[in-house]
């Protein structure tokens, strides 16, 4: 095997950080689908919650429970003043 030269080595070195910077493109990328499946089941499970506590009560006090439980003011923010359609007052 001849010795390698310095512009073999650095050639080399390049394709690997290229690879690398692939391999991290396609990571990100799946993270980035994964982040977005997850916002949108959360959007769809929301979305049915809300219209099963307009026509069931026992959901309805499950929604009430819940946005009780909220901790942090900047999720707490929304709901201020909120309520759920077709709820009396």
């Amino acid at each position: 095997m001849p010795t390698p030269t310095p512009e073999a080595i650095e050639q080399a070195r390049k394709s690997v950080a290229q690879a690398k910077a692939r391999l991290d493109a396609l990571n990100a990328r799946v993270a980035t689908e994964g982040r977005r499946l997850d916002t949108r089941r959360k959007i769809i499970l929301g979305g049915l919650l809300l219209d099963a506590a307009t026509k069931d009560k026992r959901f309805a006090g499950i929604v009430s429970e819940l946005t009780h439980r909220i901790s942090r003011d900047q999720d707490k923010k929304p709901f201020e003043g909120w309520t759920l359609p077709g709820e009396d007052g």
